[in-house]
């Protein structure tokens, strides 16, 4: 279905579960590698990505760094974000390389964008208004997943993206159910940070939401909570929150 809405064929029962877990892990990303190229000489960087809800990549970078200077001359990149391995063996670990292009967020969505990327990165408030740094979008064109030792699949954007339509409907509701869920159900909240993602007790609050999944916040500390299925609209937001607080309240017992 969520293939359809997004204007392409429905996927295989098994590349649309790919595609969930290649959205989910680069929704969850705190880090990543940006590989970028000037005069035919690749390089690659270190970057702190966040999604925005339609999931292209956003970075805050700055201008004095060698890979914006790249991507000013040449806007093609692929950036890569990886999981935790099974085991001593680093090929076993979960990665999704995504390649598309790269531009600065216009200066009428860099404010909604640019509190988007802090809540993911709430460190960077040290320096996030700086002269020198501004935001960057990347709009990814296709992704591989590999989902372990041999286990490759490409997407093309159509398959990675996410369903359209959840997209709006939670973009509309996004701050409307944050700003409850921050004020009636901050216990909630813990018992989810810290029952299910193993974070400690704090004055967990609700930050970033998408159809994979939440963040929560505590002061520098960021978790992400990865809803059991994809969620398409409040409603759905509301259900995923109450099994996920009673999953963690379980685990605390």
């Amino acid at each position: 279905m969520e293939q359809e809405q997004n204007g392409a064929p429905p996927l295989a029962p098994d590349k649309q579960a790919v595609a969930t877990e290649a959205r989910r892990l680069l929704r969850a990303a705190a880090a990543a590698t940006l590989a970028t190229s000037a005069e035919g000489q690749p390089f690659a960087s270190l970057v702190t990505p966040t999604t925005a809800p339609d999931l292209s990549v956003l970075l805050l970078l700055s201008s004095l760094s060698e890979h914006t200077r790249h991507l000013r001359a040449e806007p093609r990149v692929a950036l890569m974000v990886s999981g935790l391995p099974e085991g001593p063996n680093p090929q076993t670990a979960p990665r999704l390389t995504v390649t598309g292009l790269a531009e600065p967020v216009p200066a009428e969505e860099v404010p909604v964008l640019k509190a988007r990327w802090l809540r993911h990165h709430p460190y960077a408030a040290l320096y996030a208004d700086f002269g020198d740094f501004a935001l960057w979008r990347i709009r990814p064109m296709a992704a591989l997943w590999v989902g372990g030792f041999a286990r490759a699949t490409r997407l093309r954007a159509t398959e990675l993206a996410p369903d359209a339509a959840a997209v709006a409907a939670l973009a509309a509701a996004e701050a409307e159910i944050v700003a409850h869920v921050n004020h009636d159900h901050a216990d909630a909240l813990a018992a989810i940070a810290t029952g299910l993602e193993g974070a400690p007790a704090g004055d967990w609050r609700l930050g970033n939401l998408d159809p994979e999944g939440c963040d929560l916040l505590a002061g520098d500390l960021v978790r992400r909570h990865t809803w059991r299925v994809p969620v398409a609209d409040a409603d759905d937001v509301r259900k995923a929150l109450i099994l996920a607080a009673r999953a963690g309240r379980a685990a605390l017992a």
